[in-house]
């Protein structure tokens, strides 16, 4: 039996966790958090039957308390009620499914504690990779990858020395507006956006594959995960999504993962590691694919890469600013208050009015984002 805690059991990745755990006979939920849906988390609660929740308000928390008195579990909130979850004494690992920076000091916690990490959350490595990965050295803790781009990586580097990596292979589906230019861009709208032609994902990730940020926070993710340059990545379109990333190594081989687009191989993946479990779904028929396509990324119209690579290369407090600037400008655009081609305005100007901060700690990097939501706010 393998006890997993879930910091965003509500979302996209906690929901699918626990399909894979219902799918399974062996993992057991100790701990789960949700942000504001207490009446999925109840629903949850009563399956699943963790010993411990958390919400973000206390007055969640309170209703919520209510809604299960008959249960033997405790409902606590805030951060304190997140690192509570992180650190749940029965879990072996932390599936890290919650979105946004609050993921970071949660999981760090989680880390000192001694627990494995099946990351979901991209904001703990783009902002503080410099501090998450000596840390998880250090308490010899596995960051285990669910992104699925990370987990075929990590996937493909199994049974290898991952100093022979010569070039990390970053696939991009290309999103919805694939070969579009920024005439037809200005006219976007949120329903549009929110049409991925090949993944099921919360809003906030679908609206960053349109722009290609996503595809950049994984490039400063893929950086920090297995040690390369950034001059070691290229970020390769391939619009089928079936080839999920590529490992070229330094004798000239390359190693993929290929396979549906489901994201429950990936979690079970991270889950099990290093066993592999069947997993009931669609497989790939290649006589049916015929043939998978690649394209270069067009970063000129999609400027959300080449801003993530600048970010990056600048360091310090600068991929913080990329993404905070993004998830603010997108939140915005979602709720019809800017248009699509704004949000790479928005990350632009962000950046260029901001003095890096080397090395940051987890309170500057805090502190960085708060100053880029002000800055946005007063300008947007």
């Amino acid at each position: 039996m393998r006890t997993i805690a879930i910091l965003g059991s509500t979302g996209s990745i906690g929901t699918q966790t626990l399909d894979v755990v219902r799918a399974n006979g062996d993992l057991k939920v100790a701990a789960i958090s949700a942000g504001k849906n207490i009446k999925l988390l109840e629903a949850q609660i009563r399956e699943f039957r963790p010993r411990l929740a958390s919400v973000w308000e206390e007055e969640d928390a309170k209703k919520l308390r209510v809604a299960v008195a008959d249960l033997d579990v405790k409902v606590v909130s805030g951060m304190g009620g997140l690192i509570e979850v992180a650190v749940c004494e029965e879990a072996e690992v932390l599936v890290t499914a919650i979105v946004g920076m609050i993921g970071i000091v949660p999981t760090m916690e989680a880390i000192r504690a001694g627990k494995h990490i099946a990351l979901a959350n991209k904001e703990t490595l783009v902002t503080a990779g410099h501090l998450i990965m000596p840390l998880a050295r250090k308490h010899d803790v596995k960051i285990l990858p669910v992104d699925s781009e990370h987990s075929a990586i990590f996937q493909s580097l199994n049974g290898e020395d991952g100093r022979q990596i010569e070039k990390i292979l970053l696939t991009a589906s290309g999103g919805p507006f694939r070969g579009k230019d920024r005439e037809f861009l200005k006219g976007v709208q949120p329903e549009h956006a929110l049409k991925h032609p090949n993944w099921a994902m919360g809003q906030k990730i679908t609206i960053d594959s349109a722009t290609l940020v996503n595809k950049g926070l994984e490039v400063m993710e893929a950086r920090w995960l297995f040690g390369t340059s950034l001059d070691q990545i290229q970020v390769v379109v391939q619009p089928q999504s079936i080839i999920h990333s590529m490992v070229q190594f330094t004798d000239g081989a390359v190693i993929a993962q290929l396979g549906t687009p489901d994201m429950k191989l990936p979690i079970q993946y991270a889950l099990y590691y290093p066993r592999r479990r069947y997993l009931a779904g669609e497989r790939l028929d290649f006589a049916a694919i015929g043939s998978i396509t690649f394209e270069n990324p067009d970063i000129e119209t999609f400027l959300g890469l080449k801003y993530a690579f600048e970010a990056a290369r600048t360091g310090g407090s600068m991929p913080t600013v990329f993404n905070a600037a993004n998830e603010r400008a997108v939140s915005k655009f979602l709720h019809r208050k800017i248009a699509f081609l704004d949000i790479y305005e928005i990350i632009r100007y962000c950046m260029d009015h901001h003095k890096t901060v080397e090395n940051p700690d987890v309170i500057q990097i805090l502190d960085t984002e708060k100053s880029v939501y002000e800055m946005i706010e007063s300008r947007w």
